[in-house]
Parts: structure tokens; C-alpha cells; sequence
């Protein structure tokens, strides 16, 4: 791993795209002055709607539409990596998307992507979620690299999966746009977040949304950057704005060395 500096972007995305196509490009713009030079959006930045089915008609084949063109261009524009959050992309299963984050290198070509594979369900405490309602799952382990470094890369509900991480092994970074609730937030996120750098021994970049919604939803937020021994460098805890921390390869390195505890693993 080489030193670099990483941003996470915090939104309250609305029901209108080409609002949060605007906040987007402002705040990635606003992470590239403070020397970001690979920028994380949030899960579902395109769009909260106001019922889990809206996304539906938003959803663009690979490769076109507004929102793969909007990152390519904000990459581009910021000489930045950045790390698409999620967008909805037509999927093969009638009245479903796949949730699925691209990769855009400093020129805005697309290097990667991910379909989030695991999808969230909850009820209780008067909420319920399904995605599997309107998503369609990824099948595909992530496979993805930027600038020689090579990363992990899971969506919101695959942080509670440490497995999944584990099969991407090895990698330097891990990745995690996220739009968790404020319930399971509130109980589970730093906690997941955490452990998941120490036992990995990984620099982990969270992206969350952060606020309340138009449809009533609210997002736990506080987006962070947490380091390979479990110390949280940035945090915002809600609110739109951008973290920024230095990736120190001598720590990452470091901590490796004093413990080696992935050089130990068994299974």
C-alpha cells in the first residue's frame, strides 16, 4: 500500500435525483480541495424515494444514464477515485434493480463495479424492510483494486458478514457505502464497523446517509474512517459533509507486524 489521503461523503439524499446530482458533485468537489485523492459516496445517493419502488423506474443499463455519467464526469472533474455509493442498474428479474457500486479512475473511466450481494430485511420497533422486494442480488465476490492497492468492497447489510470479507482477503482497504437505519445504527454500526478493520487489520472508509428523509425514514449516518488497530480517525455523525483522514502505509504495516495475526489465520 502506498500513503494516500481518503474522503467519505455524507448526504440526506432527497427524492429528487438531479438535486442529489448537484450535492454529489459539491461535495466531491469539496473533498478533492481538501487533497482527497479517492472519494466514497453513500448507498443510494441518487435517491431516497418515498417508497422502496421508485427506484424502479430510475434504473439504467450498465454503461448510460444520468447518474453513471454524473460520476464519471465529478471523477474526472476532481482528478479523484471515486467509489460510485450505489446506483440503480436494470436488472434481469421483472420490477427489480441490482444495487450496485462502480469504480471511476481520475480520467472517468469505469474500472469496477459490485452488486451488493447480501440484502436487508428488518421488523420491528414499527419498521420493515425488504430489499429483496426490489433488488436483485450480485452473485459475484468483489474483485477490485485503484492505484495498485488492492480493496474490499461491501454495501451497507454486508458488514454483518465478516465471511464475505474474509473470501476478498488480501486486501489494504475496505470499502462500505451504507444506508443504515437509525435503529440497527444506533445499536450495531461503529461496533461492525470496528471490528471489521481490526480483523482484517485494514483501513475501512464508511459512507453513510445521515438524517431524515422525505419518506419518513432516518439514517443513523456517521460516516467514518477507522484505522487497522480499530481507531476511528473521522467521524461526521449526521448531517451532509465529507471526512477526510490520511491512509498511512508505515501504520498499516505496522500494525501487521507487531501482530500478525492474518499470517496466523488457520482457516
Amino acid at each position: 500500500m502506498k500513503n494516500l489521503r481518503a474522503a467519505a461523503v455524507q448526504m440526506i439524499s432527497t427524492t429528487d435525483p438531479e438535486t442529489n446530482i448537484r450535492t454529489m458533485r459539491r461535495l466531491v468537489r469539496g473533498a478533492a480541495e481538501q487533497g482527497a485523492e479517492w472519494v466514497l459516496l453513500p448507498e443510494y445517493w441518487p435517491l431516497m424515494g418515498r417508497k422502496d419502488t421508485d427506484k424502479i423506474s430510475f434504473a439504467e443499463p450498465l454503461g448510460d444514464g444520468i447518474f453513471q455519467t454524473a460520476l464519471s464526469e465529478a471523477a474526472a472533474e476532481c482528478g479523484v477515485v471515486l467509489f460510485g455509493g450505489t446506483v440503480p442498474l436494470q436488472s434481469a428479474a421483472s420490477g427489480k434493480v441490482m444495487n450496485t457500486m462502480p469504480v471511476f479512475d481520475r480520467s472517468g473511466a469505469r474500472t469496477g463495479l459490485y452488486h451488493k450481494m447480501h440484502l436487508f430485511g428488518f421488523s420491528g420497533l414499527g419498521e420493515r424492510y425488504a430489499e429483496a422486494d426490489t433488488i436483485s442480488a450480485g452473485v459475484d465476490v468483489p474483485d477490485l483494486a485503484a492505484d495498485g492497492v488492492r480493496v474490499a468492497a461491501g454495501v451497507c447489510y454486508d458488514l454483518r458478514f465478516p465471511e464475505f470479507f474474509r473470501a476478498q482477503q488480501p486486501f489494504d482497504v475496505m470499502l462500505l457505502p451504507a444506508a443504515f437505519t437509525y435503529t440497527t445504527g444506533k445499536a450495531h454500526w461503529e461496533l461492525l464497523l470496528r471490528a471489521r478493520a481490526v480483523e482484517n487489520q485494514c483501513y475501512l472508509i464508511a459512507a453513510a446517509q445521515g438524517g431524515l428523509h422525505e419518506s419518513g425514514r432516518r439514517t443513523f449516518g456517521h460516516s467514518m474512517i477507522i484505522d487497522p488497530w480499530g481507531e476511528v480517525l473521522a467521524v461526521l455523525p449526521e448531517g451532509e459533509g465529507v471526512v477526510v483522514a490520511d491512509l498511512d502505509a508505515s501504520r498499516l504495516q505496522s500494525v501487521r507486524t507487531r501482530l500478525p495475526a492474518l499470517a496466523h489465520r488457520i482457516l
